[in-house]
């Protein structure tokens, strides 16, 4: 999959966002978990206010009562156990919020996030999420999503100095140069697309090719990786159609697991 498919990103327009048949969000589950769309609106007229904790208190208790009324018992049932069936690797934007804009309710999606949604593969941080999420809570699919316009990977594209970060964006950089001729003919902000994109490609490459993964693939258990990417402009998700889902989408020195022990349907 992974270097054919990323760079097959730089010649095709993407389609728009369709979730693949293996993962479908059961309509039962899409709820907010807020009482209506509507008044959510109405509170963002207030999102240029100064911050008060006391706001972010008293929204709190204003929304745990709204859930429970509407889901009698949510909370006592959630507080027993945790059984998402979807991990989310995004980027750490503030406009990007997970369970929201998949319309799904706390306990529905495990969560991890950092800049630029990259998976380093010498990162603990996100493979040791990784492994909680495959090895104890058994996740049926693993979600890298990235999103256009993304300052992370308009950082790496850059000659500039930005602190810590720097150290973090590295691989961006790398991929760029890898990619720079093709990129080249685009234009700044189609290029950022691209970058976008094939970081998320990077990604997904990095989570199938971990041993966490691959040895949970080698002892039959069923786990999708997929690649999308969110659009801040009109809080729509493009399918990337990138997804690795076992041991024979694997090519090359990356396979470190051998045989399935079990035959998958």
């Amino acid at each position: 999959m992974s270097t054919k498919l990323g760079l097959r990103l730089l010649h095709t327009v993407q389609p728009a966002f369709r979730p693949s048949r293996a993962f479908r969000l059961v309509p039962s589950r899409l709820h907010s978990g807020c009482s209506s769309t509507s008044k959510q609106l109405d509170e963002t007229k207030d999102l240029h206010r100064p911050l008060k904790i006391e706001d972010l208190l008293e929204r709190n208790e204003q929304w745990a009562d709204e859930l429970a009324a509407e889901r009698p018992g949510f909370f006592e049932e959630l507080s027993k156990q945790q059984s998402p069936e979807l991990l989310w690797i995004g980027c750490s934007d503030s406009r990007v919020p997970a369970n929201q804009l998949m319309k799904m309710l706390p306990g529905e999606v495990f969560v991890h996030r950092n800049i630029a949604n990259i998976v380093h593969a010498a990162d603990l941080n996100s493979h040791s999420v990784i492994q909680y999420a495959v090895d104890v809570l058994k996740v049926k699919h693993i979600i890298v999503c990235g999103h256009y316009n993304c300052g992370g990977v308009a950082a790496a594209l850059t000659n500039n100095q930005h602190g810590l970060v720097d150290h973090w964006i590295r691989t961006i950089k790398d991929l760029y140069v890898q990619n720079e001729q093709k990129l080249s003919t685009l234009s700044d902000s189609e290029r950022l697309d691209k970058m976008v994109e094939l970081n998320v490609a990077r990604s997904v490459d990095s989570v199938a090719h971990s041993t966490i993964v691959q040895n949970a693939w080698g002892r039959g258990q069923s786990l999708a990786v997929h690649g999308w990417c969110y659009r801040l402009t009109d809080g729509k998700i493009n399918d990337l159609q990138i997804k690795v889902e076992g041991l024979n989408d694997l090519k090359g020195v990356h396979r470190v697991v051998k045989h399935a022990e079990y035959n998958l349907p």
